[in-house]
């Protein structure tokens, strides 16, 4: 069985490794059914509509270079998880405890271009 998310700052790590490994379904499986991921113009909810997200990114892009995060924010059953990008841009996620104790991501806004200064 694949290693799973015991806190919310695990997720960034899997998912680094499993998109530089280009492991689609271990993607998918950092987020819950009925997830939201938004990237851009995309916005992906479900487990088959980021499934076909991620095989479509993986297939043009094959390097993904390690973030810088930040340490969760948590409440409880929900955690709030950040990274950079070497780019500059950012991501934010919501996170959630399941009753097994994992946590997965139920919101992602990848890439969050930052504001140009004047």
């Amino acid at each position: 069985m694949s290693e799973t998310a015991r806190e919310p700052g695990d997720l960034a790590r899997l998912f680094h490794a499993r998109a530089n490994a280009g492991d689609v379904e271990g993607l998918v499986a950092l987020y819950e059914p009925g997830a939201v991921l938004a990237a851009g113009e995309v916005v992906a909810t479900g487990h088959d509509a980021i499934r076909r997200f991620y095989t479509d990114l993986l297939a043009r892009k094959s390097d993904f270079p390690e973030p810088e995060t930040l340490p969760a924010l948590t409440n409880g059953d929900l955690g709030l998880t950040f990274a950079r990008l070497p780019n500059g841009s950012f991501s934010v996620e919501a996170a959630r405890r399941q009753p097994d104790g994992r946590w997965l991501w139920a919101i992602d806004q990848l890439k969050i271009k930052p504001a140009k200064k004047d």
